[in-house]
């Protein structure tokens, strides 16, 4: 179960950084809100997962997959730039997720 509450903290934690984006510095009250919201619950599923997986190898996949799923979503959503070197970061970072989950194992 706890790796599911990772999975769970992990894709809120990308819908945090999505609507703050949306917020456009706390300026528009719903994404704020649910930008919040979500930050409060992924901190709630990461501390869930962290009771029985390692604190480092959950707190690196957590904030690893957060940042590949904004980086994705940011090129299709705002046109962020997508480059060899960017793709072969994100290469990286999924890598090493995979590594750590395995490791964990």
């Amino acid at each position: 179960m706890a790796w599911v509450y990772l999975l769970i903290a992990s894709v809120v934690e990308i819908m945090m950084a999505i609507a703050l984006k949306y917020a456009h510095g706390w300026t528009r009250l719903v994404p704020s809100v649910i930008g919040i919201a979500a930050a409060a619950a992924s901190v709630l599923f990461l501390t869930l997962a962290m009771r029985n997986l390692p604190a480092g190898t959950a707190y690196a996949i957590w904030t690893g997959t957060g940042t590949v799923g904004v980086a994705i979503l940011g090129i299709f959503l705002f046109q962020d730039a997508l480059s060899p070197l960017r793709l072969l970061c994100i290469t990286l970072i999924i890598s090493g997720t995979i590594g750590l989950r395995v490791l964990d194992a």
